[in-house]
């Protein structure tokens, strides 16, 4: 079974891609889901965020609250990094147990591990291949704005933490340039899937 990276930058389709790979066969392990799992249900993890940022993390139920977390995560590279030092030895951890399992079952030729931090986490040297999404910065955007998840600042102040798309891309051993139809992209991952299958 291989294991195969499939990241992209926010706004530029990587989520569609992972649709469509599911379609085809391949298992899932979304890897930003799984990050906020473990901070709702794992208490160490809680505990060493807590430690480190302090209880401006909390919610009235004194939980992590995921909103006033992503505020002090995503205000600079240095929180950024504190952040994913803590969080992200528990999703490699959670990505090899779920590798193990549908592994076993036999039913899967494709274990996808869709994640935004496939490069930053140092997730990449764990892949057999890495397929990167990219798109134009103004059509990215575009669907952000019209998804209404982010303002424009917050966009573009978490586009500042991620890598540049250049580099993911020099780096790639697949890419889809997803600028055009939702037909295009999908011919574009078709390919690459064919090719991984």
């Amino acid at each position: 079974m291989l294991k195969i990276g499939l990241t992209g930058g926010i706004g530029t389709g990587k989520s569609s891609v992972s649709s469509l790979f599911h379609e085809w066969g391949a298992y899932i392990f979304d890897a930003d889901s799984v990050a906020k799992s473990i901070l709702d249900t794992n208490g160490t993890a809680q505990s060493e965020l807590i430690a480190e940022f302090g209880t401006d993390v909390l919610g009235g139920d004194n939980k992590i609250d995921k909103a006033k977390l992503a505020k002090i995560a995503f205000q600079d590279e240095d929180h950024q990094q504190r952040l994913n030092t803590i969080v992200h030895p528990y999703v490699f951890n959670e990505i090899d147990s779920a590798f193990d399992t549908i592994l076993a079952t036999g039913k899967h030729d494709v274990f996808v591990v869709d994640a935004a931090l496939i490069y930053e986490s140092g997730a990449y040297t764990h892949m057999d291949y890495v397929l990167v999404v990219t798109s134009h910065l103004k059509i990215r955007t575009e669907r952000v704005m019209t998804r209404g998840d982010l303002d424009r600042d917050q966009f573009f102040q978490r586009l500042e933490l991620q890598w540049p798309d250049k580099d993911k891309v020099h780096m790639a051993d697949f890419v889809i340039h997803n600028n055009g139809t939702k037909e295009q992209l999908e011919t574009e991952a078709k390919k690459i899937y064919d090719r991984l299958g």
